[in-house]
């Protein structure tokens, strides 16, 4: 595992850093103890400080929960892991048969989840994270999370500018976070890739967050552009839901969305993946594999979130991602146009 500094903070990033969501119970409920084996292989794996990604709204905050309880019980001391949490949800009493915020999503909570985006707002949030985390560790790396989401909530383009100014307010308060020295680097995390290059017009970032954006099946040529840039700016990139949320490796969903044979934009997704399926069993290439190496390709990477709710899982998941695969398998996947020709940085 390769460590790269973060800009000018003192936050070395790990080329490996591991997603919570299933912490949080999400799409079925994880046992305790599973999820504690799962954090047990994750600082095994670590050739240094781990890395640990989550949020406020994994589980309404039961992730942070599990992981500040699994650290300690671990005995990990609080210089061997570098915590990010994606600051935009804060915990509300459960009043209902499931969770309001994201309905169908989590399960086995007992909280509900408000969103928070503001100057106090996202203080708020901040210290209910280190709260949650309990006694011994605190947040490195801070963000707001998903702001994608938020500002699409608006009905009008005044009412899009206004909830702009509520996340510019947010990174505000996190600025003076880092000025007092609380937080060490400041970043973003967005599906809609986008927003984050709108943000960067307006705040300076030490790091970012792609979800659902550069994957083997969407790379395009304008985010590409954009990643050269943020480059330039030594802006440490992190990738992650490379697998477009589970459909380049055979799941139901893309971008978490069902998609329809019937529909004839989804029937070209699914001829896709039925292409690139079978030149992986031509080349005896595990699907995951080549969504690993592809999603970090791209020079301006410097680490790739992943998860899973399986301890056994977490060892061969960064084989895969350690593990280049060969150009000739490149080479085909762009003959047979799944691929760019003009995509450099494989094949």
């Amino acid at each position: 595992m390769q460590y790269t500094a973060i800009g000018e903070t003192d936050v070395r990033l790990p080329s490996i850093v591991f997603g919570t969501t299933t912490f949080g119970n999400i799409f079925k409920v994880v046992p305790y103890e599973q999820k504690l084996a799962v954090l047990a292989e994750m600082v095994k794996e670590a050739s240094g400080a781990v890395g640990i990604d989550s949020a406020g709204k994994y589980g309404a905050g039961l992730a942070l929960e599990c992981i500040g309880d699994g650290l300690r019980t671990l005995g990990v001391d609080a210089h061997d892991v570098v915590i990010s949490n994606k600051l935009a949800w804060r915990r509300a009493p459960l009043t209902t048969p499931e969770p309001t915020f994201e309905p169908g999503a989590w399960f086995g909570l007992e909280h509900d989840a408000v969103l928070d985006i503001s100057y106090d707002g996202i203080l708020r949030c901040w210290e209910e994270g280190n709260e949650l985390l309990g006694r011994g560790y605190v947040t490195q790396m801070v963000s707001v999370h998903d702001p994608d989401e938020y500002l699409a909530q608006a009905n009008s383009p005044a009412e899009r500018e206004q909830l702009f100014e509520d996340v510019l307010d947010a990174y505000r308060a996190l600025a003076e976070l880092k000025v007092a020295g609380k937080a060490s680097a400041i970043g973003v995390g967005a599906k809609d890739w986008t927003s984050i290059q709108e943000i960067t017009r307006h705040v300076d970032l030490d790091w970012v967050m792609f979800a659902n954006s550069m994957t083997l099946y969407s790379h395009p040529a304008e985010l590409l552009a954009f990643m050269d840039e943020l480059q330039q700016k030594n802006v440490a990139i992190i990738n992650s839901a490379v697998f477009n949320a589970g459909f380049l490796t055979g799941g139901e969903f893309f971008n978490y969305r069902k998609l329809d044979h019937n529909n004839v934009d989804d029937r070209a997704i699914f001829q896709w993946r039925e292409k690139f399926f079978m030149l992986c069993e031509q080349f005896s290439v595990d699907p995951a594999h080549a969504c690993y190496q592809f999603g970090q390709s791209h020079p301006a990477i410097v680490s790739m979130a992943i998860s899973t709710s399986r301890p056994e899982r977490v060892a061969p998941n960064i084989e895969l991602i350690e593990t280049a695969l060969p150009d000739e398998f490149w080479s085909a996947l762009k003959e047979e146009g799944l691929l760019d020709r003009g995509y450099h940085y494989v094949g």
